[in-house]
């Protein structure tokens, strides 16, 4: 049986991981929960219980207050993000079917120790994972506690042999000892001067603390002078720490035997906590995969017939197509392979129809069949499904092959349906929408039969058939199952008219990639570089010896220490030295170093953005990023290996990164094209406030006309810092920024911010009710839309967690502007590209940069394809205001800037 202390492992993992590096997207704080779950994990993999619960303390006073009121007085205030946290770990201990207990007047230790008592009774081995040393008197040979050590992962057992070695006493004494030395955290003192070896000598040599009592008087020196004065403590600290084995309790331990985990749930749980793969893969593989629950996708098939997988023989492609694939029903589509940067390599694949799958070769494909193939890859009218299917269309296309009629990818249709969650991956949607089990490419349930037909070599050559060929049927009935889903969460249309038609539209860009100045790369790599040595050499000098400036500790001692500048906010490991706090510290003192710092690790930053770009120049000398559409929650495109939309823009040094993507052969300029202030435009036509909307149609500058209003000027007496706090509120609107966040930006107090949003919304009222109404409506639905129907689910908008709901509330605000904003760019890449391929242009689309586009242009096509972008990303969505599109030209994209 294994006991756990809830608060006490909660409070361990609060504490061992920084709650600033694990947040939501929507505020809430996961630390706890992360760390109680690495654990959980490692307990239940090592020490692999059959019976299970986790002892909760609840508020409200316990038998302990009543003796002594001051127990536990004088704990520091528990931190705001922790309580929240508690409900969360409680939850998921929920969904994995492991039993909580708790009796109100007593603490959890007293549960845990009336549930041991019983269970070494009935022959069981006890384990207690604890953090409270009172747990100590409880160990025998048959009861162990499990005790944190210096990390999560480390958990020290206490043995009978190991509670002598560390205190000199056995586990029954100890209580003894605990009394005599006291327990500061309990707020519980001891006998002054009186440590673990002198209270371990007196146990030892009388044998108890009732004997030690009995015999104070022959105690010598002042330790035996201050025990005697301090008795009446002693006596009540071994009445409190004795832990209660008595405690009435709703369970038995042969009860304690964990239910079914509720797979969906824990998989839910965790997408709204947006938790790494990682950390479920390692919770599933020792709690099993649970049992899926819940009929949200519609009806699972449990009766699915067994697929035939056949090999077809030379030249037998051509006509088992004709006579199973075509006609209008949709086959599914898996590949094996590599692909990415550009490009890739098919070495397998696997097309399944109902009754039916074929196994492909390609490189054992006649003249005829890789014909036929080829045919069927880009023929519309044969409906294809495929999962992730981006990286197999790169391969497609470095094969000479095209894909189309794909009419679902059952990533981004799960994406759409749930946009939270983070596990995409096919075993892992299969588990949730059919009930299947995928593991390593074959079935380990009983849903799915496969029949291997033309097995002509070797079990590994069978087993990839096999599992190719599940995959194929897998995509098949998973596509058919999402399909329900869309429709029943309205994102049908918008996974058909939007992000499938992306797929190869983002392939295309990835394939292209960009061409970029190598020689120029490395003089800013050398230039950033000496730098940065620089800057080592200066704060070296300022400091007067040498220390290590990526070292937080090292910072800490010579900042606050060794050069005595103002304390900066305390964190655990002592004073933060993070970019806030030494930009305060620049306002605060003249000490140079401050600045040197920030500038060391400004230049390290680009020094490693551009190492990053060096290593990823292909072969063909362009760099190939990678574009991702089922990322994030609201819809918006993000970049990878390298992230190209984190370029900096704003700064000098930014710009000059910029210089190094340069046009390519064969072409002769980059045309950039990106909207202008399109959140405020998406905001204007959401609210209809006409003031705003004519704000816009002004012709004036847009912030410089607000500022005028709000302030009651005239638009020429508007200067730049007036412009600036306008512009910062404009755009906080619009990401649904709080008067605290305002104030924050802009460097003035919460009661200044709150002036000047009340200052804006009496110019503007109808942006206030909108603002107002979208997270009333968000509340009702429990999600927001874009324009174009893309939902965000906001579960925590209902949440009794303050600071989650407020954070949710923000969210709602901002996920219809930002997500309409992302669905308008997606629109208009899609009618740039359809323009270019239709009017037969050899320019092509690069890079897509949030609210910008790069295109390269070749010779005698600029007049006609700069009119083409900006007339086709400026009616890529109706708007009661117009969407005005920048363009520039230039030989980089820096000089292509506008």
């Amino acid at each position: 049986m294994l006991l756990l202390d809830g608060h006490s492992m909660a409070f361990r993992a609060f504490y061992a991981l920084p709650v600033e590096n694990f947040q939501s997207s929507t505020g809430q704080a996961t630390n706890a929960v992360y760390g109680f779950t690495s654990m959980l994990v490692k307990l239940l993999r090592d020490e692999e219980p059959t019976h299970i619960a986790v002892a909760w303390d609840l508020s409200g006073p316990t038998f302990r207050d009543e003796v002594y009121p001051d127990y536990k007085a004088g704990r520091s205030e528990t931190p705001a993000e922790f309580p929240g946290q508690v409900e969360l770990v409680q939850e998921l201990l929920g969904l994995l079917g492991v039993p909580g207990v708790s009796a109100q007047g007593f603490e959890a230790d007293d549960v845990i120790a009336t549930l041991a008592v019983q269970g070494l009774a009935a022959g069981m081995d006890v384990r207690i994972a604890s953090g409270d040393r009172d747990a100590f008197q409880l160990v025998t040979h048959d009861c162990t506690v499990l005790y944190p050590g210096k990390s999560l992962s480390e958990l020290t057992r206490i043995t009978p042999e190991r509670v002598r070695e560390r205190y000199g006493v056995s586990p029954t004494q100890y209580r003894g000892l605990a009394a005599l030395v006291g327990e500061k955290a309990d707020n519980l003192p001891g006998v002054p001067g009186v440590g673990p070896k002198t209270a371990a000598k007196w146990l030892e040599r009388y044998g108890s603390l009732e004997a030690l009592v009995e015999h104070a008087g022959e105690v010598s020196g002042k330790a035996g002078q201050n025990l005697r004065q301090h008795l009446d403590d002693v006596l009540r600290n071994h009445q409190l720490n004795r832990l209660a084995t008595d405690v009435p309790l709703d369970v038995e331990p042969a009860q304690l035997q964990p239910a079914p985990m509720d797979r969906s749930g824990v998989d839910a749980l965790f997408d709204q906590l947006e938790f790494a793969s990682t950390l479920r893969e390692r919770l599933f593989t020792v709690v099993g995969s649970g049992e899926p629950d819940g009929d949200q996708d519609g009806a699972r098939d449990h009766n699915a017939a067994a697929v035939d997988v056949h090999t077809c023989g030379l030249g037998e492609l051509a006509a088992w197509l004709e006579h199973n694939a075509t006609g209008g029903m949709r086959a599914g589509v898996a590949a094996d392979g590599t692909w990415g940067h550009g490009g890739g390599r098919i070495s397998a694949l696997a097309i399944a129809v109902p009754g039916a799958c074929v196994y492909v070769d390609p490189t054992g494909l006649d003249a005829a069949d890789e014909s036929a193939l080829a045919r069927w890859f880009t023929d519309p009218q044969c409906p294809k499904a495929m999962h992730d299917a981006k990286g197999p269309i790169l391969a497609l296309f470095a094969h000479g092959w095209d894909l189309e009629g794909l009419t679902s990818d059952t990533a981004l249709a799960a994406y759409l349906i749930q946009p939270g969650q983070r596990r995409l991956d096919l075993a892992d949607l299969c588990q949730r929408h059919l009930g299947w089990e995928l593991d390593e490419g074959t079935a380990a349930g009983e849903q799915l039969t496969l029949d291997v037909g033309s097995d002509d070599g070797g079990d590994q050559a069978a087993r990839q058939r096999e599992g190719l060929g599940l995959r194929a049927e897998a995509v098949r009935r998973l596509a058919e199952q999402l399909d329900v889903g869309l429709r029943e969460r309205g994102a049908d249309e918008l996974l058909r008219t939007v992000e499938l038609p992306l797929v190869r539209v983002l392939a295309a860009m990835e394939f292209a990639g960009i061409a970029a100045d190598r020689d120029y790369l490395d003089e800013l790599d050398a230039e950033f570089a000496a730098s940065v040595r620089q800057a080592v050499t200066e704060a070296h000098r300022v400091v007067g010896r040498e220390f290590n400036l990526g070292s937080p500790k090292q910072l800490q001692q010579v900042l606050f220490e060794e050069l005595g500048l103002p304390k900066t906010k305390r964190i655990k490991t002592g004073y933060t030295t993070d970019a806030d706090a030494l930009h305060w510290l620049t306002t605060q003192t003249d000490n140079e170093l401050p600045v040197i710092l920030l500038r060391h690790r400004d230049q390290t930053k680009l020094r490693t953005t551009v190492d990053g770009l060096i290593k990823t120049i292909a072969d063909d000398g362009r760099i190939h990023t990678t574009y991702n559409q089922a990322v994030a929650a609201t819809g918006r495109l993000s970049s990878a290996d390298p992230n190209l939309q984190n370029i900096p823009v704003r700064s000098d040094a930014g710009r000059r990164i910029r210089r190094a993507f340069v046009v390519g052969r064969g072409y002769d300029h980059l045309l950039t094209a990106d909207y202008s202030q399109i959140e405020l435009r998406i905001m204007a036509h959401l609210s209809q406030d006409p003031a705003l909307i004519e704000a816009f149609q002004t012709g004036y500058d847009f912030h410089a006309e607000i500022a005028a209003r709000v302030f009651g000027i005239d638009v020429a007496e508007v200067d730049d810092g007036a412009r600036a706090r306008i512009k910062a509120m404009n755009y906080g609107l619009a990401y649904g920024l709080s008067e605290y966040g305002l104030s924050q930006q802009l460097g003035v107090s919460p009661r200044e911010a709150r002036g000047l949003m009340e200052d804006f919304f009496a110019q503007f009222g109808r942006v206030r009710d909108y603002l107002r109404q979208v997270v009333e409506q968000a509340r009702r639905d429990g999600y927001t839309e874009t324009m174009l129907g893309r939902r965000r689910y906001l579960p925590e908008l209902a949440s009794d967690n303050r600071q989650r709901r407020e954070m949710a509330e923000r969210m709602a605000l901002n996920a219809p502007i930002q997500g309409s904003a992302a669905d308008i760019i997606k629109v208009a890449m899609l009618e740039v590209d359809a323009a270019l391929r239709e009017g037969g242009y050899a320019s092509r689309m690069l890079l897509q940069v949030h609210d910008e586009l790069v295109c390269e242009v070749t010779s005698g096509e600029l007049s006609a394809v700069r009119e083409l972008v900006t007339s086709r990303m400026a009616g890529a969505h109706p708007l009661s205001v117009p969407l005005d599109v920048s363009v520039g030209v230039g030989p980089n994209w820096r000089d292509a800037a506008h």
